[in-house]
């Protein structure tokens, strides 16, 4: 019998939870992981100035202390997994408030970047773990709106960190460094992440291990206790179970070596995928997350006002990503794609035009000031509503079944290792010429153009047996 055939007999395909709504809490408690990803991936925007004052360090040197995480990150999401969904979770939750406090009560700067990387190991579990689980959760008929609280979480995540950046930078009378329970006011930015991490952990014991997981490992009667609750009695639980280890026992596990092949080491699809991991971070984005406090402070805005701007660019964020979330099944991934790119050009050429200009009692005119600040919204509404969205689609669907593991894998460490780049190289690169910064990254949103057109395939509406 096929795994069809018994999702057909167990009845999971069109199952419907009797406590929808206690679904909905598991998956959203699984989210918070995502929360804690967009916001300790953007909190370090509050303390990024005056994280350069008391240190007295230059751009080179303090891109590198915001960079370092991405290393935590890499190494996080590659260990994920390995011992249960919910003792990953927890674990996580004691890295991210061990991050939290080490990172507000640092001693010198070579233990705050140490702080940074236990952060960026909690990152990576979340960015791993709450998507695996949530899947593996979900009832079918629910998975896809589900499976979207993740993405969701992150933007709120980032959002809301800057909102509480702002409000904390209010209260120290707009000084970074300003007095404000005892600490400077940035310490306190990034202490304020105690608290969504000790809610996170709370959270994971309140929530049911994975049946999937449980088959795993062999515990049948708990994995048929959580399919019942998160599944209703009106399926077959034994034919549920059976269907579970059926797909597990036939699944290939891929590993490196499958993806090798073709005219340049890996297979074409695998470097189309290494492709739009790589475009959707050398265009910039996360220079809007990092450093954007930064960035208007540099041309002249008031620290309040920057943080302000930085807090309205990420409820931008949100509202594109709902946005991509309604259209993609509609509209086509290859479409939005599209549509991203060359509204991401606009922005970013606009942005590039507008810092060409000579700061006047160090602010950019008055004009070249506001094109600026509309466009880098410009930017990151097309970014969001498009490349954020998207290319975790595609890299979900796109690969054939027998690598997919191990694609996805790649693909997403390119994404990491694109992420660092960025990362480390803006300061340096604002420092030579924030004009010429801006126009690079035009350059690869535009080059993403051609490169979607000629080498990605449209995956919607097609089954992931039909990718090969």
């Amino acid at each position: 019998m096929t795994s069809t055939e018994q999702a057909q007999k167990s009845g999971a395909a069109t199952a419907h939870p009797d406590h929808l709504g206690h679904v909905i809490f598991i998956a959203a408690a699984a989210a918070m992981g995502g929360f804690l990803f967009g916001y300790d991936s953007s909190v370090i925007n509050g303390a990024v100035e005056a994280i350069r004052d008391r240190y007295d360090v230059g751009s080179a040197a303090l891109a590198q202390v915001i960079a370092i995480a991405l290393i935590g990150c890499a190494i996080g999401a590659a260990t994920a997994g390995r011992i249960g969904r919910i003792r990953v979770m927890q674990i996580a939750a004691v890295l991210f408030t061990v991050s939290a406090v080490g990172s507000a009560l640092p001693f010198a700067l070579w233990d705050f970047a140490a702080w940074r990387v236990v952060g960026g190991f909690a990152i990576g579990m979340a960015s791993v773990i709450g998507p695996a689980y949530i899947a593996e959760v979900a009832p079918p008929a629910y998975r896809g709106r589900l499976g979207s609280f993740q993405q969701a979480a992150i933007v709120i995540g980032i959002a809301i960190s800057q909102l509480v950046n702002w409000g904390l930078l209010n209260a120290a009378g707009g000084d970074q460094r300003g007095e404000l329970m005892g600490l400077e006011a940035w310490q306190v930015m990034l202490g304020v992440m105690v608290v969504p991490a000790v809610l996170y952990g709370l959270l994971s014991f309140a929530i049911p291990e994975s049946p999937r997981f449980l088959i795993s490992v062999g515990k049948r009667e708990r994995a048929r206790d959580i399919l019942e609750e998160v599944e209703g009695d009106k399926i077959d639980l034994d034919a549920r179970v059976a269907e579970i280890e059926h797909a597990m026992k036939s699944e290939h596990k891929s590993t490196f070596k499958d993806l090798l092949g073709g005219s340049f080491f890996f297979k074409p699809i695998v470097w189309v995928g290494i492709g739009l991991s790589v475009f959707q971070q050398f265009v910039g984005i996360n220079v809007a997350f990092y450093y954007s406090s930064t960035l208007w402070q540099s041309v002249g805005v008031d620290p309040t006002d920057s943080f302000f701007y930085s807090f309205t660019t990420s409820i931008i964020n949100i509202v594109g990503t709902v946005i991509a979330m309604i259209f993609v099944d509609r509209v086509g991934r290859k479409p939005l794609a599209l549509i991203g790119s060359v509204g991401m050009v606009v922005g970013l050429g606009l942005e590039a035009w507008a810092f060409s200009f000579d700061l006047v009692d160090g602010k950019l005119p008055a004009t070249q000031g506001w094109i600026a600040l509309i466009a880098a919204h410009v930017f990151v509404l097309f970014f969001a509503l498009s490349w954020g969205v998207v290319v975790w689609v595609f890299l979900g669907e796109m690969f054939p079944n027998r690598i997919r593991a191990a694609a996805l894998g790649v693909a997403a460490s390119a994404q990491w290792i694109a992420n660092w780049a960025i990362t480390a190289s803006f300061p340096s690169l604002a420092d030579w010429n924030l004009s010429a910064t801006y126009v690079i990254y035009t350059a690869f949103a535009a080059l993403s153009i051609p490169f979607v057109l000629k080498y990605v395939k449209e995956t919607k509406g097609k089954s992931l047996e039909e990718m090969g």
